[in-house]
């Protein structure tokens, strides 16, 4: 009975828990459907603010053509 015991906590727990990590770190590996719902959000907000940058940047060009220049330094 001791062997069979020594056997179980030697072998048998320490493979259950290697597999039972791996598992989870598969099931972590990849997206949720809630993380693909945010990266879409995330993604499409960083197109808006993309072309908010440029339609500020289009402005300035046309009102102070040489902003560029002056604030390159900072």
């Amino acid at each position: 009975m001791d062997v069979v015991f020594i056997l179980l906590i030697t072998i048998v727990v320490p493979l259950w828990i290697v597999f039972h990590y791996i598992t989870k770190w598969k099931e972590m590996k990849t997206l949720t459907p809630e993380d693909e719902a945010n990266l879409g959000d995330l993604y499409r907000s960083a197109d808006k603010l993309e072309e908010r940058l440029r339609n500020m940047e289009r402005i300035l060009d046309n009102e102070v053509p040489d902003w560029r220049s002056r604030h390159h330094d900072l």
